[in-house]
């Protein structure tokens, strides 16, 4: 059976820090390396883990426990808070190291980073020669106690998977040569976008591991199991033909903010989506967009959830605008529950518009203003200048850093 795989030689690299946030809090505290250690959004017992160090996950501790089910598995395990300015300063050294060797370097999150080698010179050295010298470097270059993963195919699917094969520090190439074998190594689930809804949907069409779903045909996927063109995508993917190279327009911006002291104090909480319609706006403003929609989500104490979202005739733009409206989308709320988290997002977004100077155009002040602001906040710091509401809010709003795509603004 021709599988019709394709035979070019690899030309992307996948590369994923090990236990990123982890081993990032090991590498500048000496003390905890070696150590069963995890960090969690909050240290209280609800805490949410988000990074457990390679120790730690030797003892089954994972992502999306809280730290009580963790302290279980191993009472001493060491918590920490998130420190996103190690991080950041990590994924700065991180991406540099690999723009000397490509210039076609895009970070998926702040510890994955693709690399496209095509039609560059350092193609010629090799990928693996590249990726062991890489290795090397991050170590010498970043911190001794910092590690990842490299995988090498010639489509970036392959190569994510390819990273994923042999972790801690490991380093893998998946060509038509030994596809076949990778398959028959691994589960549907190990697929990068195979959840357990698209794994039923395989089921109940005869497809049980990624052996099967490689032999399946295209039109049968398109047809049958995926009823659209995500059909024919996967059939190409699956056999190492590039597909995700496109980068895909950003539909929305948004923050979220897990409250410690649970609270239905409107005041208080009028105060936090301030700040989160802030740090939303300057995202917003930095991608050179604006927006017609807000959408508003809260969780409350008793873990119901409400939500609703409105598209407005007029694009918001400004901290205000975007405040004015989520505001008016807030006050719908049940007032009488205590809320545990909010969440803000914008969407329907559209290139901010430009206009030319008008002394009279009030708007058109407005949004210079808020430009100006984003600048000087830039330049000194987080919240020089802020809104009243938003006084003595610094360390409110915790800063967090994403797991998903990197803003490249």
């Amino acid at each position: 059976m021709d599988l019709q795989i394709n035979k070019n030689n690899p030309t992307i690299m996948h590369v994923d820090l090990n236990s990123c946030f982890a081993t990032v809090e090991q590498q500048a505290n000496p003390h905890l390396r070696g150590k069963p250690i995890v960090i969690a959004a909050y240290t209280t017992p609800n805490g949410c883990i988000v990074a457990p160090s390679i120790e730690a996950k030797k003892y089954g501790i994972k992502v999306g426990m809280t730290v009580r089910e963790a302290r279980l598995l191993y009472k001493d395990v060491i918590v920490r808070d998130p420190d996103p300015h190690l991080v950041r300063d990590v994924h700065i050294k991180f991406v540099k190291i690999f723009k000397d060797y490509s210039p076609f370097v895009y970070p998926k999150s702040i510890d994955e980073v693709v690399v496209e080698f095509k039609d560059t010179s350092a193609f010629r050295r090799g990928l693996v020669n590249i990726g062991f010298d890489i290795k090397k470097r991050l170590r010498k270059e970043v911190g001794e106690w910092i590690s990842c993963n490299i995988g090498i195919a010639t489509n970036r699917f392959l190569a994510k998977l390819a990273s994923s094969l042999h972790k801690p520090d490991g380093l893998d190439v998946i060509t038509y040569e030994n596809i076949l074998d990778v398959y028959s190594s691994v589960s549907l689930i190990d697929l990068n976008g195979i959840n357990t809804r698209y794994e039923a949907r395989l089921n109940s069409n005869g497809i049980f591991n990624p052996l099967q779903f490689l032999k399946a045909g295209e039109f049968f996927l398109r047809k049958n199991v995926f009823k659209s063109i995500v059909g024919h995508y996967w059939y190409l993917k699956l056999r190492g033909f590039e597909i995700d190279d496109v980068e895909i327009k950003r539909k929305s911006f948004g923050q979220d903010f897990a409250i410690g002291k649970k609270t239905s104090d409107p005041v208080e909480l009028a105060r936090i989506l301030m700040k989160l319609c802030e740090k939303m706006g300057r995202r917003l403003r930095k991608s050179g967009s604006e927006a017609f929609g807000i959408h508003l989500g809260i969780v409350y104490e008793d873990w119901t959830y409400w939500h609703k979202s409105k598209k407005f005739n007029r694009a918001m733009y400004t901290t205000d605008d975007l405040f004015i409206k989520a505001m008016w989308i807030f006050n719908m709320r049940k007032k009488e529950k205590k809320v545990s988290k909010i969440s803000v997002s914008c969407f329907e977004l559209i290139p901010a518009k430009t206009s030319q100077i008008n002394l009279f155009d009030i708007e058109d002040k407005r949004r210079k203003v808020s430009d100006a602001l984003d600048q000087i906040n830039d330049r000194y710091g987080e919240y020089v200048i802020t809104p009243a509401l938003m006084m003595d809010m610094k360390n409110l709003v915790l800063d967090r850093i994403a797991f998903g795509n990197v803003d490249k603004n």
